[in-house]
């Protein structure tokens, strides 16, 4: 009987690092290190092995075969050296070989050969998540519903990204993206407010309205509630809205999926950000279009197990 390929995702985020085995296109185990703040290179090596250990041993397999691994890495990635060289929120990567790093990870999970020795395949966690949720139809087993047509998913976390897939190929216009959506002037006048200036600098960016450290300034730390609970006419709800009608008119998807975890929190407002994107919109936009949740918190470390596996030229099965 031929051995079903197993894939290793490990998705490195502002605040935490989440690591995914996909294999047979399923999600199959998934483990989530503590909690961080701009973590130095010791911490970010501890939480990195953390995570892949846990599951590592969630797999409860006598000894494990890696066929290909893939990680997400914020930050500007130098292909020569395969280390970051630029991590505003997680200035523990920079100057660490990610193929080096994923391997002392794995090694720490005593039952595990292989895999570890080989380059890791390296994405951004828009690629990564927005190609999972697009590859599995957004459910965790891999057999859900594949949308069809071009497919945006825009990440909301620490940072702001998107990704375009047409039949699971990224439209790129700028390095790896298809341009700097988080960045775009999304400008909300609010009595008594200013606008509020993004982490690169620009004025009014979605990223200084929805990205994580945006909202724990508005909401607190537990911003959840306050944001489920925020009129979708006031900033940041207003900004998404705003971006969203401009990716519209960009790049006329025909689905439009919210990931991260701003997306998992948004899932019980997406039927009001719905109707408040559709109203008096360009009439470039795609009839029918459909607005999307994510499927669970472990798109971006999923996809890149998915992504490292195709660049392998393993199986991907049901993805």
């Amino acid at each position: 009987m031929t051995r079903m390929a197993i894939f290793l995702g490990i998705d490195i985020g502002g605040t935490s690092v989440k690591a995914a085995m996909v294999r047979d296109g399923a999600m199959i185990a998934t483990a989530r290190s503590d909690g961080y703040a701009r973590p130095d290179q010791a911490a970010l090596e501890h939480a990195v092995g953390g995570a892949v250990r846990d599951v590592i041993v969630a797999m409860s397999e006598a000894e494990l075969q890696l066929d290909a691994v893939g990680l997400c890495a914020p930050g500007l990635f130098d292909e020569a050296s395969r280390t970051i060289t630029l991590s505003v929120n997680v200035p523990g990567l920079v100057g660490l070989n990610l193929d080096e790093l994923a391997a002392r990870a794995i090694g720490k999970g005593s039952r595990t050969s292989g895999g570890g020795t080989r380059p890791v395949t390296i994405v951004t966690d828009a690629h990564a998540a927005t190609f999972d949720a697009w590859a599995s139809g957004g459910a965790p087993s891999g057999t859900g519903p594949r949308p069809s047509g071009r497919f945006l998913g825009i990440a909301l976390g620490t940072g702001v990204g998107a990704c375009v897939l047409d039949d699971g190929v990224p439209l790129l216009v700028s390095g790896r993206s298809p341009g700097h959506v988080g960045q775009i002037d999304v400008s909300i006048a609010e009595r008594g407010d200013g606008v509020p200036i993004g982490p690169d600098g620009g004025r009014g960016s979605l990223e200084a309205y929805m990205g994580v450290p945006a909202l724990i300034r508005r909401f607190g730390q537990d911003f959840g509630p306050g944001l489920i609970g925020s009129d979708v006419n006031d900033s940041p709800l207003a900004a998404l809205v705003r971006a969203i009608r401009i990716c519209h008119a960009m790049y006329r998807p025909n689905t439009i999926a919210l990931l991260g975890g701003v997306g998992m929190a948004l899932r019980p407002r997406l039927s009001d950000l719905f109707a408040a994107v559709g109203r008096d919109l360009t009439s470039v936009a795609r009839a029918g279009w459909t607005l999307a949740g994510p499927g669970h918190a472990f798109h971006a470390a999923c996809g890149a197990a998915r992504l490292a596996g195709a660049t392998s030229g393993q199986s991907l099965a049901g993805a």
